[in-house]
């Protein structure tokens, strides 16, 4: 993979960090009061994955993945850049404890990290595809 798409897949997973930031922001200001951490852990998780869908949408020409291999790889990059985000950022500055990042992975308590973390490895290769087929009526990619 190329230098020039490893960067804009970067600068393309920091847009979606600053979202999934501000979407973490508005489900403990606003939903969590509203409807509780019961439910708003979760459509925290869900909002999280369609905005990561929309933002590949858009983003998908600029990425410039022209091949299923590239796009696989931007997908993994993005996993990657999150793991270290949330344990880097979740113990080295608010210190939380390792046991306690990784209770995020437990979805039976209504954490869908796993969930943003799938949406994020298929992402590239999901729309292309969607986008490919909607074009031609066909899949070939």
């Amino acid at each position: 993979m190329h230098i020039t798409i490893l960067f804009r897949a970067a600068l393309v997973w920091l847009i979606i960090a600053i979202l999934a930031i501000a979407n973490g922001a508005l489900r403990d200001l606003v939903l969590t009061p509203l409807i509780g951490p019961a439910w708003a852990l979760p459509l925290s998780g869900v909002s999280l994955s369609f905005i990561i869908l929309l933002v590949t949408n858009l983003t998908l020409r600029f990425l410039g993945a022209n091949s299923t291999t590239t796009r696989w790889l931007i997908g993994v990059q993005w996993v990657v850049m999150t793991l270290v985000f949330e344990f880097g950022l979740g113990h080295y500055f608010t210190e939380k404890s390792w046991e306690e990042l990784l209770r995020s992975f437990n979805v039976l308590t209504g954490d869908l990290l796993l969930l943003v973390l799938f949406v994020s490895l298929i992402a590239p290769s999901l729309v292309a595809r969607i986008r490919y087929k909607t074009k031609t009526g066909t899949s070939k990619i």
